[in-house]
């Protein structure tokens, strides 16, 4: 009885499969360092809110634009996370395929090149999410500092 995989289905399959996997190692590390901005952003949300009361009227009209930047900043991040989570998916869909292909005989080329794709695009909008939280962080520090230079004129 002949094995279901030879050992050179099995040598082509990980080949395959190895490009994938380091995206997927990557998509990890990317994911990592997004979930500590969004906890960053939540830390800094709660204490605002736990603070705003005690504010007098100007400094709380500040706080609830921070706030409003924060909101901003959590949405954006939280579509990042979920978008490069679905693009993690798709890369380990991709890579279960290149293995289930070699047991099929190569009928998944199509499939396992349109799930690429799809995970690039996604990943490519998580990326740009997370570009525009970065962007949203760095505009709320610059006006805040001009802000600050204004009162003390």
């Amino acid at each position: 009885m002949a094995d279901i995989f030879t050992s050179i289905d099995i040598s082509s399959a990980v080949q395959q499969a190895l490009a994938p996997v380091f995206l997927l190692t990557a998509i990890g590390g990317m994911l990592n360092v997004m979930v500590h901005r969004l906890s960053r952003v939540v830390d800094r949300a709660r204490h605002l809110e736990s603070q705003i009361a005690g504010y007098p009227a100007e400094r709380r009209r500040l706080a609830m634009g921070d706030l409003a930047v924060l909101a901003k900043r959590m949405s954006a991040a939280n579509w990042a996370i979920a978008l490069c989570t679905l693009a993690a998916l798709l890369v380990c869909i991709v890579v279960a395929l290149l293995f289930l292909e070699q047991l099929l005989g190569g009928r998944l080329q199509q499939v396992i090149a349109w799930l690429f794709v799809a995970a690039t695009l996604l990943l490519t909008g998580g990326l740009s999410l997370f570009l525009w939280e970065v962007q949203l962080a760095l505009r709320s520090v610059r006006v805040r500092a001009a802000e600050m230079l204004e009162e003390r004129r």
